[in-house]
C-alpha cells in the first residue's frame, strides 16, 4: 500500500473526501517525525511504539509493535482480541 492508497482507504472508512483526509494524515505523520527529532517516543495504542535508541556507535530508530500486531504475525503474545 502506498500513501495515496492509504489516504483513499482511510477516506472511505470515515466517509470523508480524500482531500479532507490527506492533510490530517500528513500532519499526523509530521507530528511523529517532529517528536522523533526531539528524541521523544511515540506510542500509538494498538499499533506500537516508535523510539530513538542513542548508543555509543550512533543513533538507532526503533519500532516495537503492539501485542495485537505481534499476535497477527504469530509472535509471542498475550493479546486475546480480534485480529
Amino acid at each position: 500500500m502506498n500513501k495515496l492508497e492509504w489516504i483513499r482507504a482511510v477516506a472511505k472508512q470515515v466517509k470523508q473526501p480524500e482531500d479532507a483526509v490527506a492533510p490530517i494524515l500528513e500532519t499526523g505523520l509530521d507530528e511523529i517525525y517532529q517528536a522523533m527529532k526531539r528524541e521523544e517516543k511515540v506510542t500509538l495504542i494498538n499499533f506500537g511504539t516508535f523510539y530513538i535508541d542513542v548508543r555509543r556507535s550512533g543513533t538507532v530508530f526503533k519500532f516495537n509493535p503492539s501485542q495485537k500486531w505481534k499476535a497477527l504475525f504469530g509472535w509471542a503474545s498475550t493479546y486475546k482480541g480480534k485480529l
